[in-house]
């Protein structure tokens, strides 16, 4: 027989030896490959969660910070103003923002965590434009049906100051409302929903 005189244990060593190196060549050629299919560090920031610092702003101020290179819009709203939302529902598309995009905390009618602080993303929904903040009652140019709110210079889109679209202009939705938290009654973080910490 040719096989008579064959080590079969020497056979069975050298396929398993050769097994595992194939393997470990194949890891060494895919990690390379698949860490380029990550994002990189500047992508990942540019995504990441914005802290913000709200213990100066004054009443009636909006600031304005980036997240995923898109203004967000954190505007302090005044006792007047709450009130005066109460009265827009007759005139606006969407009054109760079930057609909009928002994080279940904001699913009221100032569209806020907190009453007195709105955020938004500050997008127009028609096209994309950045409305202008409007907050004067009644300028000439808008004429006196406006209570103050976000005016789209692009195509004429109004929207009240918690972001919700009136009837009869461009915009299809209201202002989207990002995800955000408070960390303390200071601090907010744009980009994370209350209920991914627990909060």
């Amino acid at each position: 027989m040719i096989n008579e005189g064959v080590d079969k244990s020497k056979r069975q060593f050298l396929t398993s030896a050769l097994t595992v190196v194939g393997a470990v060549g194949t890891g060494y050629l895919a990690v390379p490959f698949l860490s380029q299919m990550q994002p990189s560090v500047k992508a990942m920031a540019a995504g990441a969660p914005v802290t913000v610092d709200i213990s100066k702003m004054e009443t009636g101020q909006l600031l304005r910070v980036e997240w995923r290179g898109k203004p967000v819009w954190i505007l302090n709203r005044t006792p007047e103003v709450l009130e005066t939302l109460k009265s827009l529902d007759s005139q606006l598309r969407d009054p109760k923002s079930e057609e909009s995009s928002q994080p279940e905390a904001s699913k009221n009618p100032g569209r806020s965590i907190k009453p007195e602080v709105f955020v938004a993303v500050g997008l127009c929904t028609h096209l994309g434009c950045s409305p202008t903040f409007r907050p004067e009652i009644a300028p000439h140019d808008l004429g006196e049906n406006w209570k103050g709110g976000f005016f789209c210079p692009c195509h004429g889109s109004w929207f009240d100051l918690a972001g919700r679209v009136y009837q009869g202009v461009p915009a299809p939705t209201n202002l989207e409302i990002p995800p955000y938290r408070y960390i303390n009654d200071t601090q907010i973080i744009v980009g994370e929903a209350p209920e991914e910490k627990g909060a």
